[in-house]
């Protein structure tokens, strides 16, 4: 979502928390044909009206390793679905290729590989802080995630003078 909405004059830089960072012309499937295989899969459920889901059962391991068992149960019963039109949709600018950005690379994720966040990351020359962590790593180590973006505002703060 940033990679295109930065791209407003009034986004000065990027933070990525453990996500996709697409290239012009390139979707969420396009960058999901190029993970490796020989690794975990997302535990994604075929389409139900046009929206997917993760598998409840496999939700703990798969996305939230790092969190209680009672509060991936909570995140497994109240994900909201997302559209499989969404995988789709194509990326026409990418503000990585003109702003700063940092990422927050989480080394357990289960739901996009590390191998693949790292190769992104690189690509848009992202400053890159890792984490031990899964996915959720906002839920299970929201301070992680506040330091990168403070660590963004403070820089992109002190170019601006």
């Amino acid at each position: 979502m940033i990679t295109e909405a930065g791209t407003h004059p009034n986004v000065v830089a990027l933070v990525y928390i453990a996500a996709f960072v697409p290239d012009a012309g390139e979707s969420v499937n396009t960058l999901i044909g190029g993970f490796p295989t020989d690794g975990p899969q997302p535990p994604i459920l075929p389409p139900q009206d046009g929206f997917l889901l993760l598998d409840r059962e496999k939700f703990h391991s798969s996305f939230a390793g790092d969190v209680s068992d009672e509060e991936a149960a909570f995140m497994a019963d109240s994900q909201v679905p997302w559209g499989v039109d969404a995988l789709g949709g194509t990326i026409s600018e990418a503000a990585w290729r003109n702003k700063p950005s940092w990422y927050l690379l989480t080394t357990e994720d289960r739901m996009i590989p590390p191998s693949a966040q790292r190769e992104m990351s690189e690509r848009a020359g992202s400053t890159v802080v890792e984490v031990t962590g899964s996915h959720a790593i906002y839920v299970s180590q929201p301070e992680a995630v506040a330091e990168v973006i403070e660590k963004a505002a403070s820089e992109v703060r002190s170019l601006a003078r």
